[in-house]
């Protein structure tokens, strides 16, 4: 395996002065690695040559594609929408999520507005437990969420997958029993949604953020 990168370039981020949206491209898939997990919880042998990050914030495991639509959020300490509550942080973003969401289903969308829940061991992956801030329609997840907070801002990344997060199970060294059930979230598709620069343009209006940075990924 080669020396692991991290997934942004964390350092240039924090010199950023304006509240800014990053809507983000993977070149290829990627494994994910969360902020604190070990390289030990991948099976290296499957990994093989398949592209792997580390991003900074809390969470587990997550496999991104090109065809997902994700969308980071940088709000420094300046800023009136920042918040030393960490929980709020993530909420605010989630509720412009939620916004933009109930624009495209019928069904009850809400936002988990408490801690982290779940099975403490299905948490090496991302999307098999609750945070806060994070979007669910009608009881399942469809917007996952993790912030990494320093002292010029905060950074909360979002996603709504393409396809299911058990084509990340493969990856893991152990699988925990039972995960299955956790990973049954949306996707772009069960929620209406086609066209992602759309969706990109609404969380803008929505957020009242001007400032829209694309990023590609280059694998």
């Amino acid at each position: 395996m080669s020396a692991l990168r991290e997934l942004y370039d964390y350092d240039r981020l924090r010199r950023i002065e304006l509240p800014t949206i990053f809507r983000v491209q993977v070149g290829n898939s990627v494994v994910v690695l969360g902020g604190s997990q070990s390289v030990s919880v991948l099976d290296l042998v499957f990994l093989g040559e398949q592209n792997l990050r580390r991003r900074r914030g809390g969470g587990g495991l997550v496999l991104l594609s090109n065809a997902d639509l994700i969308v980071d959020w940088w709000i420094p300490t300046g800023d009136s929408r920042w918040s030393s509550d960490v929980r709020e942080s993530s909420r605010l973003v989630g509720r412009w999520w939620a916004e933009v969401l109930r624009d495209f289903v019928d069904d009850d969308v809400t936002i988990h507005d408490a801690g982290l829940e779940g099975d403490r061991d299905f948490r090496v992956v991302c999307f098999a437990g609750r945070g806060p801030g994070e979007v669910f329609v009608a009881g399942k997840k469809a917007v996952g969420l993790t912030q990494w907070r320093v002292r010029e801002g905060v950074f909360v990344s979002t996603v709504v997958h393409a396809s299911s997060s058990l084509q990340v199970l493969p990856f893991l060294r152990s699988v925990p029993e039972g995960i299955e059930p956790s990973l049954d979230h949306h996707t772009l598709a069960s929620l209406g949604i086609s066209d992602l620069h759309d969706v990109a343009r609404r969380l803008r209006d929505a957020s009242g953020l001007s400032s829209v940075v694309r990023v590609d990924l280059d694998n």
